[in-house]
């Protein structure tokens, strides 16, 4: 897997990858361009690539609350699934979160994408809450990592 490359979001041309992948697959609450750059603005944002082609993007919403909780949201492109890159951007957003000072780690999944969740459920993540956005008819599920005995 030495062949994916992770990096932060830092021009236009990485800002549309980002924005590109997470509205493939979170077709019920597209984002604008200038709703992605204020994103990159409070958010870490990252990219991931095989070679010059573009397979995930990955998110960390820093710790805002007590206790110190932070979001980390892996999206790996349909065609890319199952080759290891959505652990390799989960691990990735997993570090930076812990580098903020986060307690605890949050992820959110589209309820439509099975494989999302079959993922953060692999991972150690326990649902908590369903919810369905005003106007939509597809619920997000909101999960945390379980603590480590």
């Amino acid at each position: 897997m030495s062949d994916i490359r992770i990096t932060q979001v830092d021009g236009e041309a990485a800002l549309l990858d980002w924005q590109f992948v997470h509205n493939l697959i979170i077709p019920t609450a597209p984002l604008s361009l200038d709703e992605v750059r204020e994103r990159a603005g409070r958010n870490r944002l990252d990219v991931a690539y095989r070679g010059d082609v573009l397979v995930g993007c990955m998110t960390v919403r820093p710790p805002a609350d007590e206790p110190a909780t932070a979001t980390v949201i892996a999206r790996v492109l349909p065609e890319h699934r199952g080759q290891g890159i959505g652990a390799r951007l989960y691990a990735r957003g997993l570090e930076s979160a812990r580098a903020l000072g986060a307690t605890v780690i949050e992820t959110v999944v589209l309820a439509s994408n099975p494989e999302g969740l079959r993922f953060a459920l692999a991972q150690g993540f326990v649902e908590f809450d369903r919810y369905v956005l005003p106007g939509d008819t597809i619920a997000f599920v909101d999960l945390r990592l379980a603590p480590r005995d």
